[in-house]
């Protein structure tokens, strides 16, 4: 029951009862409930802030759950980047070094994936972890773009491996001439005095000396290539081209044994020592060419000679002495 109030009127000396209009009551209940809804946000507010609810601590435990998977993916693809870089090294410096492959470019193996929108729609979708995905699908497909490089590379190399035998019957790996007492070799590769000329000029191969008509032979399998008479420069000369980017050249000789287009073997006679084109006496004028390049033809004799006769040759090579051609 309402309590009754009263007030001291000094006017009549009289209590009179205190009169409540609705007006005071809707007023105090409106107070009332303003305060009571004050309070009722602030203790929501500050239980929300500090306090999850039962929805939340669950997404909260979901998050933290996909964050510990996503390390754990990302740790495992930085370990799988680590062992495929130790494939990729030994792919490039001992597979292919056996092979005589050139290793593959490091702009091919790491090139980028995709284009700049590859990733748009997953950016769209406004995720609150969307970088962190972005950034995993991103080295994942980069890991199998490198992946799949890596796997043709081992094709390559299968195939290169299946022909290995074939790749060591045309390696150019003897020499052009009967040469058992290693006295045969008169001028070797590098800058040496021309013999008409009088100048140092870059000589492309090696001069074994040896009489008019001396064999030459096929120093590997192969299919002739050319077989031409200058009347100066080389003279008389043959091409033979071995495949794998092997060609080797025999020049200023006085006769053929063989015929352009012909397939030949490693110790074929070919032709004869001669005096043809810009020579000053007869020799045989022997060049190696790997990839369209002139090499130094003494990295090629060791099928028929042994360390210390190899030690020899490149003594006799490295003497600066005057080119017969």
């Amino acid at each position: 029951m309402a309590r009754i109030k009263y007030y001291y009127d000094t006017e009549t000396c009289k209590y009179e009862r205190v009169k409540v209009s609705k007006w005071d009551v809707f007023f105090n209940i409106l107070g009332f409930f303003t305060v009571s809804l004050l309070m009722a946000l602030s203790i929501v507010f500050i239980f929300t802030k500090y306090f999850d609810s039962p929805k939340e601590a669950q997404l909260r435990t979901e998050n933290e759950e996909l964050k510990f998977y996503y390390d754990l993916l990302s740790e495992e693809t930085d370990r799988l980047y680590s062992m495929l870089e130790v494939l990729q090294d030994k792919d490039d410096n001992v597979y292919r070094v056996i092979f005589e492959a050139e290793p593959i470019p490091s702009t091919v193996r790491r090139a980028g994936v995709g284009g700049v929108d590859r990733y748009a729609d997953l950016k769209k979708q406004g995720l609150e972890k969307g970088d962190l995905i972005i950034s995993v699908l991103k080295k994942i497909d980069n890991l199998k773009k490198q992946m799949y490089i890596q796997t043709n590379s081992y094709d390559e190399l299968f195939d290169l491996a299946s022909r290995k035998e074939e790749l060591l019957a045309a390696i150019p790996s003897i020499q052009p001439v009967n040469n058992k007492e290693l006295n045969r070799l008169s001028s070797g590769y590098g800058m040496r005095p021309h013999p008409i000329l009088k100048v140092k000029k870059f000589h492309p191969g090696i001069d074994f000396s040896a009489p008019q008509g001396t064999p030459v032979y096929a120093t590997g399998d192969g299919k002739v290539r050319e077989v031409k008479t200058l009347f100066g420069g080389y003279g008389k000369y043959i091409e033979i081209d071995h495949g794998f980017g092997y060609i080797t050249l025999y020049a200023h000789l006085s006769g053929f044994e063989v015929r352009k287009g012909q397939n030949i073997k490693r110790g074929e006679l070919i032709g004869y020592v001669g005096n043809t084109g810009q020579s000053t006496a007869p020799h045989l004028h022997y060049e190696v060419r790997k990839d369209g390049k002139v090499v130094n033809p003494i990295n090629y004799f060791f099928k028929d000679l042994s360390p210390e006769e190899y030690e020899i040759i490149l003594e006799l090579a490295a003497r600066e002495t005057q080119s017969l051609s």
